[in-house]
């Protein structure tokens, strides 16, 4: 998987309505990935606005795209990019269609089932403490960072960062990078918890007069 991958997929949430047992003063890595594992085990469904910032890090270059994205456990997802460049990603938790309107094309292929541990634990089939080596990343005052090494090797990036609220554990950011540099932030906002979003939103109907291709992992 490149760094390029379904992000969109990786991306994902770590909030729910689960209650959480009281930590200590001064938790461990461990516990704090924990309590934001019973937080995600918590959530049936969600929607949330976000902004997607890549940083390469040989060109030094940014790039900032936004939209809206929305997740139904397990496995469904739909990321809307809007602005200049449209795009649409949807998963119903068989199929991912990338769909890419100004190119009439789309690449269909099938969801992740096993092959990348940050994918499942997004999609409600993974865990953070049992697929990731968990420590602290610079955290502050009001937030928890937790930096995730997968245990398994993933071919498209090195490591994760994921950011939450330190009293309600609302995510904040979700970074994935390379040893190289290379970097793909997800920023946060205007989360809506247990919506009860209809299934519908995960169903993608072909346009006709596109272009249909068969793919792997999602790319943008």
């Amino acid at each position: 998987m490149s760094l390029a991958i379904a992000l969109p997929f990786l991306l994902v949430v770590l909030l729910g309505a689960a209650p959480l047992a009281q930590p200590s003063p001064s938790p461990t890595a461990q516990e704090v990935a924990a309590s934001l594992q019973r937080k995600y085990d918590g959530i049936r469904d969600f929607s949330t606005d976000f902004v997607h910032r890549h940083e390469s890090g040989t060109l030094r270059r940014t790039r900032e795209e936004r939209g809206m994205l929305q997740v139904k456990k397990p496995g469904k997802m739909r990321w809307e990019y809007r602005g200049d460049e449209q795009k649409l990603f949807v998963s119903n938790g068989v199929k991912v269609y990338q769909y890419y309107p100004d190119e009439k094309r789309v690449v269909v292929s099938n969801a992740p089932e096993t092959e990348d541990a940050a994918v499942l634990f997004l999609a409600g089939k993974g865990s953070l403490t049992r697929d990731f080596n968990v420590s602290f990343g610079q955290s502050s005052g009001e937030t928890w960072t937790l930096r995730l090494e997968p245990k398994a090797p993933q071919g498209g990036y090195d490591w994760l960062e994921i950011t939450a609220a330190r009293q309600s554990y609302e995510l904040k950011s979700f970074t994935v990078g390379e040893k190289q540099g290379n970097k793909s932030t997800f920023i946060f906002t205007n989360f809506k918890e247990n919506p009860g979003l209809a299934d519908k939103a995960f169903e993608f109907s072909i346009p006709k007069g596109v272009e249909v291709t068969s793919g792997g992992p999602v790319k943008r």
